[in-house]
């Protein structure tokens, strides 16, 4: 079978059986939650989104490019176009020949992502895009500009199928899996942002923007690529330094969905983001975070990956009957399983797993449940990230008193877990995941 021949349209990954086998879980029921959940690890079968250079390896988009009659190396042009100056628009290419540019773009660069709506806060460095897939599915992702970094959180499902009751996208159902391409526009349209200008102190293409130029982005843009024969200004504009405010730093696997549940995508994501231009975006795969709520086959199997990112654990309560509700995968994998696997995964890379923990007032953030976390992480690679909840509407749970989430925060300093809290950005644009989801209509 020749190399060319084994490109086809990436197909949505089918349900790791491990993890499926027990698709119906109830949650039971009780006086503070009484909410019965359905555990879905299958999307609604809605078509395939459109094949993109994203889905691809660098062999597979020269193969795609040599069955168009085109030189091979065009692939690595269009790549660069994508991930090193964060366009898809053929119009933009001017490096390749005209007659082929619509071409080329039509069979690798597909529009994937519309956008729906956008909210911004925090005087514009968070800002939230509501998107609408090629089917209609939404999802949503968000930039968090920082002083030092830029974040950006992004989804991994339409929708999600774990049943957490506090959480807005878990009430909403799993739609389907998102494609890699999928995952990666959201990165890359972050990135267009910052290196645009539409970023308070982000640079913009001319070497402008809230900082007049001072944080210019390097060509290739996240990963700070330069190409041969060119200055780090390159068609940004300036001697622009590496700096980690300019540019998307960070990614963080915690938008929409289950990332684990949606296995093969998200694998194949991290690679293109952490592939250095033009294969990929070229950012660090140390700055980039998986979370799970716990589905230990995939943790086990993430750990083989060869891959340096950051597990995070939505653990969100340190005892079996309490995590149940909250967390009805628990059912499957109890507490003690999810640990043992995060400390497996920890013992393979070498990296701290997160422990995250969206503390609920008057459920889970009790000082007894305090000390019992602190007993099951004391002197593991482990370090807690507390949230204050950010209650979807209709929600009865709210979150923590702040003398309650001192007091918590106190108990697991003194059993030597480093913990911090979790910065509360983006409450006023309907921050939590799903949120601005629910608000629009498919």
């Amino acid at each position: 079978m020749t190399e060319r021949s084994r490109v086809s349209r990436p197909r949505p990954p089918a349900p790791d059986p491990a993890v499926s086998a027990s698709p119906r879980l109830v949650v039971p029921k009780s006086p503070e939650l009484a909410v019965p959940a359905r555990l879905t690890l299958a999307g609604r079968g809605r078509g395939r989104p459109p094949r993109h250079l994203a889905d691809l390896t660098m062999a597979e988009r020269r193969a795609v490019v040599a069955d168009l009659g085109e030189p091979p190396y065009r692939a690595t042009q269009l790549s660069r176009h994508f991930f090193g100056r964060f366009t898809q628009q053929a119009d933009e290419m001017s490096d390749l020949p005209r007659a082929s540019r619509d071409r080329l773009a039509d069979a690798l660069l597909p529009r994937l992502l519309t956008a729906e709506r956008e909210l911004s806060c925090d005087a514009g460095t968070t800002r939230k895009t509501l998107w609408r897939a090629f089917d209609g599915a939404l999802i949503e992702s968000v930039l968090m500009r920082y002083p030092d970094r830029v974040t950006m959180c992004v989804s991994s499902q339409a929708g999600c199928g774990m049943g957490c009751p506090f959480c807005a996208t878990g009430q909403a159902g799993l739609t389907r899996n998102l494609s890699a391409a999928e995952i990666v526009a959201q990165v890359v349209a972050g990135a267009r942002l910052l290196a645009d200008g539409r970023v308070p102190g982000s640079a913009s293409r001319g070497g402008r923007g809230g900082s007049e130029g001072r944080n210019a982005l390097p060509e290739g843009g996240p990963g700070g690529w330069v190409p041969p024969g060119r200055t780090a200004g390159g068609i940004w504009g300036g001697s622009a330094p590496r700096d980690n405010a300019a540019r998307v730093s960070n990614v963080v696997f915690m938008g929409m969905g289950e990332p684990l549940a949606n296995y093969a995508s998200v694998v194949a994501a991290v690679r293109r983001l952490t592939d250095p231009v033009p294969e990929g975006l070229g950012i660090s795969q140390r700055s980039v975070t998986v979370s799970t709520v716990g589905l230990v086959p995939a943790i086990a199997r993430l750990a083989g990956e060869g891959l340096s990112v950051t597990l995070a654990v939505s653990l969100h309560a340190p005892d079996d009957e309490l995590r149940d509700m909250l967390v009805p995968v628990n059912q499957r994998w109890k507490v003690d399983e999810v640990l043992a696997a995060a400390w497996d995964y920890a013992a393979a890379t070498g990296r701290r797993v997160s422990i995250e923990y969206a503390l609920i007032r008057d459920v889970n953030d009790q000082a007894w449940r305090a000390d019992r976390l602190g007993s099951l992480l004391a002197g593991r690679l482990a370090h807690v990230n507390l949230i204050p909840l950010n209650p979807t509407p209709g929600s009865k749970w709210t979150a923590s008193r702040p003398a309650v989430q001192r007091e918590f925060v106190r108990r697991l300093a003194a059993a030597g877990v480093p913990v911090t809290v979790r910065d509360t950005r983006g409450r006023e644009i309907d921050g939590a995941c799903g949120q601005l989801a629910a608000s629009v209509r498919p």
